[in-house]
């Protein structure tokens, strides 16, 4: 009996002394990685310093841009699709990722599978420009000269099967054009050639090819939105400029790992989307040519599924294939 109760009183002397069980503390308890597939510099890039910065502010944790460019955005984005799916690792990619699997027979990863959609931020049409020095003026008049000069044109693009060769490919089967491509590793590099004149077309994003433009760099010869672009209000799109139902933006879109914890998702969505209601954050956007989406995991979901639908018909017929 003695032997009982002292058992019983060392139990309950334990259980008073004894620190109560740990409670998982709350996320984010570490620094933050945001990877961009591409080099410094692009569109992407921008937008992640831009949010991430804020984000920092907002979460109480460094929110850090990293360039992770190569295999036309492939290294990068499959980062991330084998990272651990803390929450840690996130990845800001453009439309390309659902494209890729049209593109690759052999690809790391799949854009369905891998990833955990976060927040669909926004969409930014391409400005078609041409070196100064070109003498087409119009779309109209770039479409003639190509006709004229079939394979002679050459244009830039960030790559092999990025959206913007992939703008223009969908951009010579609507006009019966041939061009000669010209990829380079990323869009920064692109531009520079077409400023020198060495390449006189490219399909820059409206983001990135602005202040160019407004330099007097490169002219404009339109936009390939369905609307026109509020940053450049002068400029048609290729639509109004006399090619029919011609549309070609790009998106963005954050993606954790798939099997990332549902409650961190939404709090990484949460937070971005106050990030985006920032007027200092929308001005500054709207400013760059960021058509502001904002919506979270479901939206993003669905638009990846549907451009994967999209694009797979016009990378077959373009013949485009990269493995």
């Amino acid at each position: 009996m003695i032997g009982r109760r002292l058992a019983a009183i060392f139990i309950v002397f334990a259980c008073l002394v004894s620190p109560p069980p740990a409670r998982s503390q709350p996320y984010p308890t570490r620094p933050i990685t945001i990877l961009i597939p591409f080099p410094a510099g692009g569109s992407a890039d921008t937008l992640a310093r831009l949010i991430g910065a804020k984000l920092s502010d907002s979460l109480g944790q460094a929110v850090v841009v990293e360039n992770k460019p190569g295999a036309g955005g492939n290294l990068g984005t499959d980062a991330v699709a084998k990272a651990a799916p803390d929450g840690y690792t996130l990845l800001l990619a453009p439309s390309s990722i659902a494209i890729a699997p049209s593109l690759y027979s052999k690809l790391p990863f799949d854009p369905i599978k891998d990833f955990a959609p976060v927040t669909l931020i926004g969409s930014i049409p391409m400005v078609v420009v041409v070196n100064p020095e070109f003498p087409a003026k119009t779309i109209l008049e770039l479409v003639a000269l190509a006709k004229a000069k079939p394979g002679e044109i050459t244009y830039a693009s960030a790559g092999n099967g990025s959206t913007n060769h992939l703008a223009v490919e969908l951009f010579k089967i609507k006009t019966g054009i041939d061009m000669l491509h010209v990829p380079y590793r990323g869009n920064p590099l692109a531009i520079v050639d077409v400023i020198a004149g060495r390449v006189p077309v490219f399909f820059d994003f409206v983001l990135t090819g602005l202040p160019h433009v407004r330099e007097g760099k490169v002219r404009a010869l339109a936009t390939t939105g369905a609307h026109r672009s509020a940053v450049m209000p002068d400029v048609p799109t290729v639509m109004e400029a006399g090619v029919p139902d011609f549309e070609a933006s790009t998106w963005f879109g954050l993606y954790a790992p798939a099997g990332t914890k549902p409650a961190v998702v939404e709090k990484l969505n949460t937070e971005i989307l106050a990030v985006l209601a920032m007027p200092v954050i929308r001005e500054r956007l709207t400013a760059l040519g960021v058509d502001i989406i904002a919506a979270g995991p479901q939206a993003l979901a669905a638009l990846t599924k549907s451009d994967l639908e999209k694009w797979g018909p016009i990378v077959q017929k373009a013949g485009v294939k990269l493995d």
